[in-house]
């Protein structure tokens, strides 16, 4: 690797939205910042397969659904 082109990697911490704080190695802010989210993976339903519903736009989904009815969708 080329000298002093890589930018510094240091510990922060990392406040959930739960009030947990974990110490990560990142290279935003200084050594010891604190850097807050407003989605982590204990809220998100991305990872939590929460009840999330597809919105059907302008009817795009039952388009979709329905020229795709045969492949098992």
């Amino acid at each position: 690797m080329k000298q002093g082109i890589h930018p510094e990697y240091h510990v922060i911490d990392v406040k959930l939205v739960d009030g947990t704080v974990v110490q990560m190695k990142s290279t935003w802010g200084k050594e010891g910042d604190q850097m807050s989210l407003d989605i982590d993976p204990s809220v998100h339903p991305a990872w939590t397969g929460g009840g999330t519903r597809l919105m059907d736009t302008g009817g795009r989904v039952s388009k979709f659904k329905n020229k795709y009815a045969g492949l098992g969708f």
